[in-house]
């Protein structure tokens, strides 16, 4: 730890003017364990600053570098976990906790103690040091003596001194002469001290010899301080002299001074007389043009604009005190004045007139677009009022009332035509989606009766958001149940049935998938238009600030030594903050009904269908997306970001409605289950959101619906398995799980791979259980025989000695295999099939898979057995008939003949 302090001070404090007092090696508490330093420090310039640094080891080199410092007087509490144990953790109280673990308690302790000597010696603050050993305090404060201890240490750590080159090189030799000098510590010291000793006779009988010379140096001393004496006075008389001198310059040069001031406040007036004549005239041209100028005329807009101009650069013109006392400066205020309101006046009107006119001009052309899913252009509108927009500009600069008095009236007019068009909008959409649901009507009106008796089931779950299909999810239910009685007549209707729904749902969500899409483009272009004529009209400033185009002249004339009024940069971001208010309060009052508008049609979008929130979810994402790319501080970003929280939630509900669905299910205690209804339905959501995910900004939603929906379709498969009466366990856990395998793997849905392991790994489980506990029937008998002898060869006695077991003898190996002639094992085997037949369904085709893996089962303990026989009764063949090899023949050609 020396050598590690030493370098420490060497590297990183001594180039910082720092002193190295403590140190303690730590690494934080709880997490993996990367050590580093904690070092309490001192400056050495006055006031002092004590402070804790972090110092770590770097990754790319064989050094140390700072990594984070703490004031000391930030410390509020030092907490050592336990005064009575030894205990290596120990947390700091800066502007949060920090917890660390020393490499060792007494390490710690150490550190404690100095942080406590330096908070008494140079800061006095009050620091909590909570369960420290008040002996740990008492040691480094013995009675009453805290300050003086405190200094102590510090004073000792003042005498220290880095070692030179030439000590280190000086101290390397001397260890390298004597060879012991590290593996025999004391011996080296002893040899130190000794040469010390000697070292310390030979200097003190030096001292003694020179003391005669130190006198002589003494009185040379003596000799010089009188004559630095003597240069002193000299100094001083000199000092006097050249202070009279000082004097004269100064006087010399407060006369210049003065003579300069006159020449410049002669100039600064000259330049401002000349300012007043130049700069406080306004033309007859521009007068004519403020009090009668035509607003209607482009060229009539464009005099007026100069003048309104020409109007604000002469009342913008910075006066300095004294100016406003001149008569001929106030009377050409007064005039500025009166045709600033007259102005003012004029155009206020005009616009409010304007307004009025163009609104009756769009009203007369909404009638054109009600039958139609389109929004009214509004662009003519625009392209007509932007001629107005610098004069909008000049009455914002110079008439605040009035400005704010035309934006009231505009957005009072717009958001009452837009209201307007907006509702007949969302009407036209909602009867074109009430549209898709009629014809679907119309269309199963033609089912057979059964069929149409499902329509009528499907209908009736049409209003339940969350179901598992939408609108198809009776269906499907019947459609399963009709599977496990297939060879009925009944059972091909209803499948029938279930193909003609489908194929009009997709029809019905793509039109669905349409309209809204439609919808959202209409009103995309319309929100983004409008925002950027308010912000060009209006004047109100969307993205950072810069000077105003009417500032930009009077910048240059202040570049030619006349000033001018410009706004402080403060005001300027103030003002800038509040425009953009402005625009977002203006965009909420004119379109206050379009997410209004856009919950309800996306209500009744999910209460036609409840997957159609899948489609909103993509496509709302997708324009949400686009609006952020444009401006991502748009009224239309903000708008479809707050309706695609609805969206969202629709989609969860969703997805809840599915579970729940699945957690409900009810299997027939008459019939075998086969493939449950859930698993072929979460596979058509899986298919469906697929195709409508493809390249979707936010797939991670459908990941996460994902993994809750497969997670529910493994629980609920087991409790469905687990409740099985007709078929067995085994039976439902593979087809359903070989199922689910083989939708994940051809769809390739990423995020599902472990889940498909996880079904492959349940398939394959339950079908060698289902194998080897069918299997456990053929051969019954002689399968409890060799499990007595392996029970046997497990006690302990030898292979070839079972054979001279009572139990286990040759002539009872005999009676049993008699028990098992070809005829039994093949009509067992026949019995076999036809059960395992009646177990499994047809949807899978699972029936070969198994059957193949039962005869290589049971092949394989019909191996065994071979195996047993040889090894514990050796010399038996098949001359003596123990076992009969014909059984393996028997059954395989029975595969042959089942396979085929």
């Amino acid at each position: 730890m020396t050598a590690i302090k030493h370098a420490l001070q060497r590297d990183i404090f001594t180039p910082n003017d720092e002193r190295l007092l403590g140190i303690v090696n730590v690494c934080k508490a709880g997490k993996k364990k990367k050590n580093c330093f904690l070092c309490a420090t001192v400056t050495t310039e006055r006031p002092v600053q004590v402070k804790v640094v972090k110092v770590k080891k770097s990754d790319k080199g064989d050094f140390y570098k700072r990594q984070q410092t703490w004031e000391l007087r930030d410390l509020t509490e030092v907490d050592a976990k336990d005064a009575s144990k030894e205990n290596p953790e120990f947390d700091l109280h800066f502007e949060k906790v920090y917890r660390w673990l020393a490499s060792s308690t007494a390490e710690k302790n150490s550190f404690i103690s100095c942080i406590w000597k330096l908070n008494q010696r140079y800061l006095r603050k009050k620091v909590e040091f909570v369960n420290v050993s008040s002996q740990l305090l008492e040691e480094s404060v013995p009675s009453g003596e805290s300050q003086s201890v405190a200094g102590g240490d510090e004073d000792a750590l003042d005498d220290y001194q880095e070692l030179s080159t030439r000590e280190e090189q000086d101290i390397e030799s001397m260890m390298e002469m004597c060879e012991y000098a590290i593996s025999n510590a004391e011996a080296f010291a002893e040899q130190l001290s000794r040469e010390l000793q000697v070292l310390d006779g030979a200097n003190i009988q030096s001292i003694m010899a020179s003391e005669k010379q130190v006198n002589i140096l003494m009185q040379l001393l003596d000799e010089a301080l009188g004559e630095v004496d003597t240069i002193e006075g000299k100094l001083s008389s000199y000092e006097e002299m050249l202070q009279s001198v000082k004097e004269q310059m100064d006087q010399i040069s407060q006369s210049n001074r003065l003579i300069q001031i006159s020449n410049t406040n002669n100039g600064k007036l000259l330049d401002e007389i000349q300012f007043l004549v130049n700069y406080m005239d306004l033309s007859k041209g521009h007068i004519r043009a403020l009090q009668e100028g035509d607003l209607t005329s482009p060229k009539g807009i464009e005099a007026c604009i100069n003048a309104s101009e020409a109007l604000l650069q002469c009342m913008n013109v910075a006066l300095r005190p004294g100016h406003e006392k001149l008569m001929a400066v106030t009377q050409q205020q007064l005039l500025f004045a009166e045709l600033r309101d007259t102005f003012a006046r004029r155009l206020t009107n005009h616009l409010n007139n304007v307004f009025v006119h163009q609104g009756h001009d769009q009203s007369s052309t909404l009638s054109q677009h009600t039958a139609e899913l389109t929004l009214p252009k509004h662009s003519p509108l625009h392209r007509d009022l932007l001629r107005y927009a610098k004069l909008m500009e000049w009455l914002k600069n110079t008439h605040r009332e009035k400005y704010e008095g035309l934006s009231r009236t505009y957005v009072d007019y717009m958001s009452r035509l837009y209201e307007r068009e907006i509702k007949d909008f969302f009407e036209v959409a909602k009867i074109k989606m009430a549209g898709t649901t009629k014809e679907a009507k119309g269309k199963f009106a033609t089912l057979p009766r059964k069929e149409s008796a499902l329509k009528q089931d499907t209908e009736s779950l049409h209003g339940s958001s969350g179901k598992l299909t939408g609108s198809t999810s009776s269906l499907n239910k019947l459609t399963v149940q009709g599977s496990n009685s297939r060879r009925s007549q009944s059972s091909s209707l209803l499948d029938m049935g279930n193909m003609s729904a489908s194929d009009l749902d997709v029809a019905d969500r793509t039109k669905f998938d349409k309209i809204f899409e439609q919808v959202l483009s209409e009103l995309e272009p319309l929100c983004l238009a409008e925002q950027d004529f308010i912000s060009k009209f209006f004047k109100l400033q969307q993205h950072p600030a810069v000077i105003p185009p009417l500032a930009q002249p009077e910048t240059e004339e202040l570049d030619g030594g006349t000033p001018s009024r410009i706004p402080p940069q403060a005001e300027h971001r103030h003002s800038m903050s509040s425009e953009k208010d402005m625009v977002r309060l203006m965009m909420n009052k004119i379109f206050q009904s379009i997410e209004t508008e856009l919950n309800s049609l996306i209500a009744l979008g999910d209460k036609i269908d409840s997957f159609n929130s899948l489609y909103m979810l993509v496509k709302m994402s997708h324009h949400v997306w686009t609006a952020e790319n444009v401006d991502p501080a748009s009224y239309l970003s903000t708008t479809l970001g707050n309706v695609l929280v609805t969206v969202k939630r629709n989609f969860d509900k969703c997805i809840s409605g599915q579970i729940r669905q699945m957690e409900e299910v009810k299997i027939s205690k008459k019939s075998k289950v086969g493939i449950l209804p859930f698993v072929t339905n979460f596979e058509e959501f899986a298919e469906l959101a697929e195709t409508i995910f493809r390249n979707a900004e936010r797939r991670g939603d459908l990941d996460k619906a994902y993994v809750k929906l497969i997670r529910a379709v493994f629980m609920n498969v087991e409790k469905v398995a687990n409740e099985s009466q007709k078929t067995p366990r085994d039976v439902v856990m593979m087809e359903n799980f070989h199922h689910i395998f083989s939708t994940l793997s051809r769809l390739k849905i990423s995020c599902l791979d472990a889940e498909r392991r996880e079904a492959k790994h349940k398939y394959t489980e339950h079908l060698q259980s289902y194998v080897i506990n069918s299997l456990g029937q053929p051969l019954e008998k002689l399968n409890h025989f060799f499990e007595g002898v392996e029970a046997r060869v497990a006690q302990g006695v030898r292979e070839e000695e079972v054979s001279y077991q009572l139990a286990f003898n040759k002539q009872e190996l005999r009676k049993v295999i008699k028990e098992y002639p070809g005829k039994e094992v093949k009509k067992g085997l026949d019995n076999l099939y036809k059960k395992v037949d009646k177990h499994l369904c047809e949807e899978e085709s699972l029936l070969q898979v198994v059957w193949h893996s039962m005869q290589d089962e049971f092949i394989r303990q019909y191996k065994h057995f071979e195996d047993l026989i040889g090894r514990c009764y050796p010399g038996s063949g098949n001359h003596h008939g123990v076992y009969h090899p014909g059984h393996v023949g028997v059954l395989l050609q029975h595969r042959s003949v089942s396979l085929v």
